[in-house]
């Protein structure tokens, strides 16, 4: 497969200008550029290779190479980042060699026991007993899966495969569900397809107006925002929605504070105005398009005054901004984490989808709504079969037909496929309980901190007969396992992966796993072999990526015309793509689409409420996010200095305002209180925060766990937990040393 491939110039095509938005950090967490490697250095120049990031779903552009007995990277003119990275891509290198690598499975011989060393034989041996012996117990649902949005395209189509076929249960999902799920059902629903920007990713920059709704791109993706920066530059209009004044939205030309829980109003409230000033297009709305008529009447309740009321956004304002979006020749609407992680994720979704419907925006250049993919392959993981109801291609397991066609392309009967399961926390819900999950196998996701109600799932996890974890390090999920199995790294393994604009990518292996480490695939070959059904598993990722490309021909999510051949040929290949010689495709809807009649489907949205509002034993409201120099749930990132050094520990932003009238003094311990725990945090205070509204990210474990505050209540249609909202009370802890301990890395890949 050529692990290496040298660099053809030293720093050919290579773009390392620093980057306002930090594509290059300071010099503490910079890797050494090839550019400014001295040409008089002892020893032979290093080798490069080309890959791209194992962080965010921008998977942007990278070499890593060998310099001085150390693993760097260099940035590359790549499309996507034009050779900038954000601080976290500048230092993933440093993670190859980290000293607490896992390098070798662990086991416990007995419950109460601790993890030790064990050969991969013995491993293997007790985890493929223990499934047998579950199965012949419990029937094969007694078995669950869970993977992850960082695995590859070929991971994450196996392990569908895998958990349907060789072990035949209905109970596989993965961490996408807290993050993706309402964008994918609104999309569909409204659209027919899902996919999170359904243009190319350059489009942003040519927008005369964005709505960027929930979303901090310049903390989370950095390098996007090269984008927005050339949008304005060119004259355009960048307003954010939120309730933070994120660096996001100090970037902004306008910023909404909208209250937490009031983005279908807002969305309401826009149509609303469009409608009554006349600014839809009747023609597009009569040629492309059904259920007008009913996503009016539900916008009728919603004018401006009333939805001052609903978010706190001036009538004025409202107004405006729904005049630059119409009026613009170019707008588009994007949407992040901050509509979609509630119970009303969908709803908020089509309401915004509505809006841009109504103008006759998307399909149109430069225009439309997207959503920001967030995990390295949110995308692909979500097409290929590790979501619960689904099968490879965007598939539906409820589809008879869908059900006939990859049963045959499997090679086993339809009535073998097991039905759709239950969703992400559905599963989790019922672990160890009759009719549940008895043996769970965790591939790419650390639950225990990324899961909402944190302590009460740490707590089910602590009712199974077998929990099976796959990951890099020690990860809090992991420390609870049965079975710990060390995987390789995003640089030791070939795959592919589709960014948040549908383009597939390939990621180059730049060495092979240290001894005692396997690959995903491996891993899941290893366990077919022992239980009988190895001839349904690949371990080699091309061969398994031309199976996955086969089985989706025919799907609305179509790789059968992509190949690593044409990867490696270096062309930019879009889903769907359905043939070998189909260039495949940047933009969609341009002249339909993909509905049974070709149009667009209106939804009637409304305003509901929270799951959770405050009173007077939990006055305010909590919501979470990510940080510049955190990633998930901070398996990678905590363990990297300059980024631990960033951003060490757990925090709480609070409007100094509300601080003062708590007593409650920048650097104070804080303590926070949900229904579900409680937590403890250092106070920063920020007058870009609401007076009624708390922030904490969630990348830390321990006592500043985010997730033992949140709450698992579900949209009823994705199944995704309302993260972004929760009742909360606050309290300053006096008694306690301002100090804070370090939390430990905890966290998982993706």
């Amino acid at each position: 497969m050529g692990l290496d491939r040298p660099l053809a110039g030293l720093g050919a095509g290579m773009k390392v200008t620093p980057h306002q938005h930090g594509g290059v950090p300071e010099q503490a967490g910079r890797a050494v550029d090839p550019v400014s490697v001295p040409l008089s250095l002892p020893g032979p120049l290093p080798t490069w290779t080309e890959t791209h990031c194992p962080y965010c779903a921008l998977q942007c552009g990278m070499r890593v190479g060998l310099l001085d007995q150390r693993w760097e990277v260099s940035g590359r003119d790549f499309a996507v980042n034009a050779g900038n990275l954000c601080r976290k891509g500048w230092t993933a290198a440093e993670l190859l060699d980290a000293p607490d690598r896992l390098r070798a499975p662990l086991m416990r011989r007995a419950r109460g026991e601790p993890l030790a060393s064990v050969s991969w034989d013995e491993a293997l041996t007790f985890v493929v007993g223990k499934l047998g012996a579950l199965t012949a117990a419990h029937g094969p649902d007694a078995i669950g899966v869970f993977g992850g949005g960082g695995l590859t395209n070929e991971t994450a189509y196996m392990l569908g495969k895998f958990a349907r076929v060789v072990l035949r249960s209905k109970h596989i999902d993965y961490n996408g569900r807290f993050c993706m799920a309402s964008a994918a059902a609104a999309a569909q629903r409204a659209l027919g397809i899902d996919r999170g920007l359904p243009f190319p990713i350059s489009d942003l920059a040519s927008a005369q107006a964005i709505l960027l709704v929930g979303a901090n791109p310049a903390e989370t993706m950095p390098p996007l925002m090269r984008y927005f920066d050339e949008q304005r530059a060119r004259g355009g209009c960048l307003i954010v929605a939120d309730p933070r004044r994120t660096l996001t939205a100090q970037a902004a030309a306008i910023h909404l504070p909208i209250a937490l829980g009031s983005d279908a109003a807002l969305a309401n409230g826009l149509l609303h105005v469009a409608i009554r000033d006349k600014l839809v297009d009747v023609d597009y709305i009569a040629n492309r398009t059904v259920g007008f008529e009913d996503a009016r009447q539900a916008v009728a309740a919603y004018w401006p005054d009333r939805v001052e009321r609903l978010t706190g956004i001036a009538a004025r304002r409202l107004v405006e901004v729904a005049h630059i979006i119409a009026e613009a020749p170019s707008a588009m609407v994007i949407t992040g984490r901050g509509p979609e992680q509630q119970v009303q994720g969908v709803n908020n979704v089509l309401g915004f989808i509505n809006l841009m419907l109504a103008l006759g925006k998307i399909g149109k250049p430069a225009s439309g709504w997207g959503c920001l993919t967030g995990q390295g392959n949110g995308q692909g993981g979500r097409e290929h079969g590790q979501k619960a109801d689904q099968l490879p291609g965007y598939r539906s397991l409820r589809d008879p037909a869908h059900r006939a066609t990859v049963a045959a392309r499997w090679g086993v009967p339809e009535s073998e496929l097991p039905p759709a399961g239950p969703s992400a926390m559905e599963m989790l819900r019922d672990l160890g309980e009759p009719g549940g999950v008895r043996g769970l196998l965790v591939m790419g996701s650390n639950l225990v901190v990324s899961a909402p109600d944190a302590a009460a799932l740490q707590a089910r996890l602590a009712k199974l007969d077998l929990l099976v974890v796959s990951d890099i390090f020690l990860s809090d999920t992991a420390a609870l396992a049965d079975v710990v199995l060390p995987v390789a790294e995003w640089a030791e393994h070939e795959g592919t992966m589709t960014n948040l604009e549908g383009r597939l990518l390939h990621r180059r292996p730049a060495r092979r796993p240290p001894s005692g480490v396997r690959t995903d695939l491996e891993i899941l070959k290893a366990i077919a072999d022992g239980l009988g059904r190895g001839a349904f598993v690949s371990d080699e990722p091309e061969v398994v990526f031309d199976e996955l490309a086969g089985v989706s021909a025919g799907g609305v999510a179509d790789y059968a015309g992509m190949s690593y051949q044409r990867l490696r040929a270096g062309e930019a290949l879009y889903w769907p793509c359905h043939a070998p010689d189909d260039p495949g495709t940047p933009r969609l809807f341009g002249e339909r689409f993909p509905t049974a009649d070709g149009r667009a489907r209106f939804h009637a949205v409304r305003c509901g409420a929270a799951a959770e509002e405050p009173d007077d034993e939990y006055p305010l409201y909590l919501t979470t996010g990510r940080l510049l120099a955190h990633y998930q749930s901070g398996t990678q990132t905590m363990r990297v200095k300059a980024l631990r050094a960033a951003e060490p520990e757990p925090f709480v932003e609070i409007h100094p305002q509300l601080a003062q009238s708590h007593g409650i003094a920048a650097g104070d311990r804080v303590r926070l209180c949900t229904r579900r725990g409680a937590g403890s945090f250092t106070a920063r205070l920020s007058p870009g925060m609401r007076l009624d509204t708390l922030f904490v990210p969630f990348h830390f474990s321990g006592e500043g766990r985010a997730n033992t505050l949140t709450q698992a209540a579900l949209d009823p249609i994705s199944k995704i937990p309302e993260f972004k909202i929760a009742a909360v009370r606050m309290e300053r802890v006096a008694d306690l040393p301002t100090e804070v301990t370090t939390p430990s890395p905890g966290g998982a890949p993706g």
